[in-house]
C-alpha cells in the first residue's frame, strides 16, 4: 500500500453550510473542509475508522468553487498527516488518528 495520497476536491457555491458562512462573500467552513479530508481518507483507505484530531491548522481562507488538493501522508500505522494546497500554497494542515487495526 502506497504511503501517500492525493486529489483535487473542491466545494460547490449550493453547500448547505455556505448560506450563513459570510453572506454575500462565503468562506468554506473549516469543519466542511475536514469532512472533505476525511473523505479523502476512506477513498485510500476504506473502512479506516479516525479516533482523532490531533492537530488541524487553517490557514488561509477557501472560496466555494475553488479547487484545493488533499495530500495525506501516513507517518505510522495509526496517525496520517493531511495537507489541503491552494494555489501552490498550504491552506490547511493536520495530523488525524485511526483506530488501531482496523
Amino acid at each position: 500500500m502506497a504511503d501517500s495520497y492525493s486529489t483535487i476536491c473542491m466545494v460547490p457555491h449550493t453547500h448547505p453550510s455556505l448560506t450563513g458562512h459570510f453572506p454575500g462573500d462565503p468562506i468554506v467552513p473549516g469543519v466542511v473542509l475536514l469532512d472533505r479530508v476525511l473523505t479523502v481518507l476512506d477513498e485510500w483507505l476504506p473502512g479506516r475508522k479516525v479516533v482523532g484530531l490531533t492537530q488541524a491548522k487553517f490557514l488561509l481562507p477557501l472560496k466555494p468553487n475553488e479547487p484545493f488538493t488533499v495530500f495525506l501522508t501516513r507517518r505510522t500505522s495509526e496517525r496520517i498527516q493531511f495537507e489541503c494546497h491552494l494555489n501552490g500554497c498550504r491552506l490547511a494542515a493536520g495530523m488525524l488518528t485511526l483506530e488501531q487495526g482496523s
